[in-house]
């Protein structure tokens, strides 16, 4: 027979968290508006200070409300790049803790980026293909500083993804590179790497600019399936010159 397993007795905080979620979730505090002060909800629902504190940090975590120092809680409007800040922390503990999640994460990439670049090609207009070209001069200017090239190469992918219309996928899109920029970075600053990939992402644009879908598929799948090959390839120039120099001394 199997061991008793009682159900414990649930803490007041969670059935004030689960009070208010409702209250929130039937729209008598709607996104935008405050919560109750915390001595309005104490006495509404007879429970203590600490109750009402450890209920609020966890709306908060959860990214229901946002407490400001000396303000009520206000809840959240929700957008679609708030979503993705919630699972923003644990998906860099995923890749820090189970490295080869990292290729699961790049194939992910590949596969919504291509499909992005493909409805970008079919709904992109006259000024979308100028905002990119746009785009693509301010990128080509922060080549002096390689910080600013990083974070137009993101940008860059965000302002494609902008052109289907669909809010989820900019914010994907810049969640993707976040989570993976610790390996990225190096690979952008691998020397001779950036006029590559400005050259790359011209292709891009004439690719969407084109109306031909299967080309701006093709031009994306190469652009981010090259890096891993390109930084062997430079790393393996660098070890033969270090090799080199240390031989001719």
């Amino acid at each position: 027979m199997p061991s008793p397993e009682p159900i414990p007795r649930r803490k007041r905080y969670q059935e004030l968290l689960d009070r208010v979620i409702e209250r929130i979730r039937n729209g008598e505090i709607p996104p935008g508006a405050q919560l109750p002060s915390e001595r309005e909800l104490m006495a509404f629902y007879a429970v203590g200070r600490p109750a009402v504190r450890e209920a609020l940090q966890s709306l908060e975590r959860s990214g229901i409300v946002e407490i400001t120092h000396g303000e009520r809680a206000r809840v959240v409007i929700p957008t679609a790049g708030r979503l993705i800040e919630q699972i923003a922390d644990g998906a860099r503990h995923l890749l820090r803790s189970q490295p080869d999640t990292l290729e699961h994460l790049k194939d992910a990439r590949v596969f919504m980026e291509v499909g992005i670049a493909r409805l970008a090609t079919e709904r992109a207009t006259k000024a979308d293909i100028a905002r990119l070209r746009e785009r693509l001069a301010e990128h080509r200017a922060s080549l002096i500083d390689l910080d600013d090239f990083v974070m137009d190469d993101m940008a860059f992918h965000r302002e494609i993804a902008g052109i289907g219309g669909n809010p989820i996928f900019p914010a994907l899109v810049e969640a993707l590179f976040g989570w993976a920029s610790e390996h990225h970075q190096p690979i952008v600053r691998a020397p001779g790497a950036e006029e590559l990939t400005l050259a790359e992402y011209a292709r891009i644009i004439d690719a969407i600019a084109s109306g031909k879908p299967q080309l701006a598929e093709r031009a994306v799948r190469e652009h981010l399936t090259r890096p891993h090959a390109l930084y062997r390839q430079l790393n393996g120039l660098q070890a033969a010159t270090t090799a080199a120099a240390a031989a001719a001394t």
